[in-house]
């Protein structure tokens, strides 16, 4: 399969290790760096009975951005692939999906059914998965909140997108395999654990 990028991907991001300026005050988080940024939250979503991280959630400018480093192969990509697996399962779920071409190229815009019983009047939630295949790893993000419907909000959502840095790593990795991810080292002093 194709790799599916931006053509500015290796100036404007997401970037791979290799292409990051080293001196800007990233935050580590394992498989990504992400930039610190007024008004920007982090989570880590922790699996369950493994207590692994599986993702990380940033949550700014009215929207959510979940994101997920994943190994790949060197010469094709992944997020054609992996795109249609999304449509399924989102399928399955009794939702839909449409293709349609975005900042990052191809991106699937959701409609998602919401869960009874959650405190929201709507029945569906929208969301949009973007995909970017960089140099041996590929970046997946989720955005919900204002960046799925607001365009103002998804400029901010998809630049904070493009801030991020893949941290591959040279250890052997099976494709599709999650890169490791961690909890950040906390910096000297007192700080809130969710701010950065």
């Amino acid at each position: 399969m194709p790799k599916s990028a931006p053509e500015d991907r290796e100036t404007e991001g997401p970037l791979d290790e290799s292409e990051a300026n080293p001196v800007r005050p990233y935050v580590d988080l394992g498989g990504v760096k992400i930039l610190p940024r007024e008004g920007l939250h982090l989570r880590l979503e922790i699996e369950e009975g493994s207590k692994r991280v599986v993702a990380i959630g940033l949550d700014y400018a009215g929207s959510t951005l979940q994101v997920q480093p994943f190994a790949a192969p060197r010469s094709s990509g992944l997020w054609h692939e992996i795109r249609d697996q999304i449509a399924d399962q989102i399928g399955k779920q009794g939702g839909t999906t449409t293709l349609r071409e975005g900042p990052f190229g191809p991106e699937l815009v959701a409609e998602i059914p919401v869960a009874a019983g959650q405190d929201t009047t709507e029945s569906t939630r929208l969301a949009r998965f973007i995909g970017v295949d960089g140099p041996r790893w590929f970046l997946r993000g989720v955005i919900a909140g204002e960046g799925a419907i607001n365009e103002e909000a998804a400029v901010q959502i998809e630049d904070l997108f493009r801030s991020i840095v893949v941290v591959r790593g040279s250890t052997p990795m099976p494709p599709r395999d999650l890169i490791p991810l961690r909890m950040p080292a906390t910096p000297a002093g007192p700080s809130e654990p969710t701010e950065i």
